[in-house]
């Protein structure tokens, strides 16, 4: 039978500097170009919410869920799912709401291992895990393999409990120290948090989560909003066999070159995206401003980047514009096709709307 997993020292010890030096340069080059983009954004958590809520799918996505980012928000604007797919959108709601509360407590604080169980506890509360301890490390042997099957048959058994502390004591002490390259750091930081799997659930979402947010506490990001899902959703199969490949034949260097090609292509993709939302963001002040002559331009333009699907009382609560005021501008903007509605108002039941244009930038799958 396969034994428990014994982690390496960290740092990494004898790496490929000469094959992984270009990678991280360009990496390092594509990653600052991204930033330099966020800097330039006076509100970026308004126009990166879609990016935020893509995030959130793709990364819980790995792991199984199927629900959609227009699914997760008209869920929220009350067009309610029920059944295996509103489990799989509080799965998401909660990986969004650990990124947000991450990233303001990082404002000031440092990263340790009780910040990590915090963020464990927000991902599994009231969801599919939530009897599997939230928050806390597990203090049982887990292992990897097909569905229900038995330690045996595993295809990887994470290190023993009674040394996991240990490990994890290292790993924590290696995130608050210095390495060769801050994006190599990251590289083994993720996936050495992935091979002690100290949880008895949610490990591959925490670990992900731990990517922007290490970048942000090293100050690699002005904001902790540099998504990676995307491309390890796409990759998912060689994401896998390239960690396997560090559990099996010690061979880190596969899995560092596929991180730094990672991040080098996701954050050109991200770029890509950013520049098209601030374009639209600024087209859409103007168009927005010509149709409505309304002092509210921006609060309405704001509200809709944030929130792409919303019914009118959502809208209503969240900008404080007066209600027939707020009911006229969007009555404008449907009319002028800007905004489409994805359920008719009957009643006491309100319109829901949709900023479709900005929700297809955002969920378009480019090659990655």
């Amino acid at each position: 039978m396969m034994k428990p997993y014994l982690p390496d020292a960290l740092p990494i010890e004898n790496l490929d500097l000469k094959r992984l030096f270009p990678l991280a340069t360009e990496a390092n080059t594509e990653l600052a170009r991204y930033d330099g983009l966020l800097g330039g954004i006076v509100n970026p958590q308004i126009l990166l919410s879609p990016l935020t809520n893509e995030e959130a799918v793709l990364s819980s996505r790995i792991e199984g869920t199927q629900a959609t980012v227009d699914e997760v928000l008209e869920h929220e604007a009350g067009l309610l799912k029920g059944g295996e797919k509103e489990k799989d959108i509080q799965e998401i709601l909660n990986y969004r709401r650990a990124l947000v509360a991450a990233s303001e407590y990082l404002k000031d604080a440092p990263f340790t291992l009780s910040f990590v169980r915090q963020l464990h506890k927000i991902l599994l509360q009231s969801v599919r895990g939530y009897n599997k301890s939230p928050g806390e490390f597990r203090k049982d042997q887990n292992w990897i393999g097909p569905q229900g099957c038995s330690m045996e048959n595993a295809t990887y058994i994470p290190p023993d409990p009674m040394r996991m502390m240990d490990d994890l004591e290292a790993w924590e002490k290696y995130v608050n120290g210095e390495d060769i390259d801050v994006l190599v750091q990251c590289a083994v930081m993720h996936a050495q948090f992935e091979l002690i799997h100290p949880f008895k659930d949610g490990n591959g979402r925490i670990g992900r989560i731990l990517i922007p947010l290490f970048l942000y506490y090293k100050r690699k990001l002005e904001y902790p909003m540099f998504y990676l899902s995307s491309y390890l959703e796409y990759h998912r199969d060689e994401y896998y066999e390239r960690l396997r490949g560090i559990s099996r034949d010690g061979n880190w260097d596969e899995w560092v070159a596929f991180f730094l090609n990672a991040i080098s292509i996701q954050a050109r993709t991200n770029a890509r995206k950013v520049k098209e939302i601030m374009s639209l963001y600024d087209e859409m002040k103007e168009r927005v401003q010509n149709i409505t002559h309304s002092q509210y331009t921006i609060q309405l333009i704001d509200a809709i980047f944030d929130r792409p699907i919303f019914s009118t009382s959502d809208f209503i609560d969240r900008t404080g514009i007066h209600k027939p005021t707020a009911l006229g501008l969007l009555r404008q903007l449907r009319e002028h096709e800007i905004l489409q509605v994805h359920q008719e108002g009957r009643g006491r039941r309100p319109t829901v709307y949709g900023f479709d244009v900005l929700l297809n930038i955002a969920d378009r799958r480019d090659t990655l």
